[in-house]
């Protein structure tokens, strides 16, 4: 059996679970959000692996830049991912890392982009199921009236990123 390596962060937007499988991000998610048994056991079903709490320098690089990114001197993320999920999931995840710092997008248009317009719903569960939250940025994605909707983190956590990435970094 392998190892998702793990640890637990507290940040100014909520406690995050962070973990690692073979020198590669695989989990970056609130700890305490409603799917998380699901995303979890996706992982380790997917990776063949175990949660052990255990520090490494994929981890330690994720706080690093993460810090960076909620005080607002960071836009971009350099780690190497990997995720696990159905390829219409991946689908989503690639077009959501698509959508730039600052930028908002909703379901249909990534349904639109993905070149399946009529799955709305499905776009949205897959957002929804998104291990790697922030890195692929499912905060970003709102709804087709502007509107904010559902996120891991809580809506006020998804409202303070977006206000932070439109101010350009200043204000969470």
């Amino acid at each position: 059996m392998k190892n998702i390596n793990i640890q637990y962060y507290k940040t100014k937007i909520g406690e995050l679970i962070l973990g690692s499988f073979e020198d590669k991000l695989c989990l970056l998610d609130y700890r305490y959000r409603r799917m998380r048994t699901s995303v979890d056991n996706r992982l380790k079903k997917g990776f063949n692996a175990e949660y052990v709490e255990i520090d490494d320098s994929v981890l330690k690089e994720t706080r690093k830049q993460l810090d960076a990114y909620l005080c607002g001197s960071r836009k971009e993320f350099d780690l190497p991912l990997v995720t696990v999920g159905t390829n219409f999931q991946e689908s989503v995840w690639r077009a959501l890392k698509d959508v730039p710092y600052g930028a908002t997008s909703s379901y249909l248009q990534i349904a639109k982009n993905i070149k399946n317009e009529k799955a709305v719903r499905a776009v949205a569960n897959a957002n929804g199921a998104n291990a790697i939250s922030l890195l692929i940025p499912c905060h970003r994605i709102i709804g087709s009236n502007g509107e904010l909707v559902g996120y891991g983190g809580g809506l006020s956590v998804k409202k303070r990123l977006l206000k932070l990435e439109h101010n350009n970094g200043v204000g969470v």
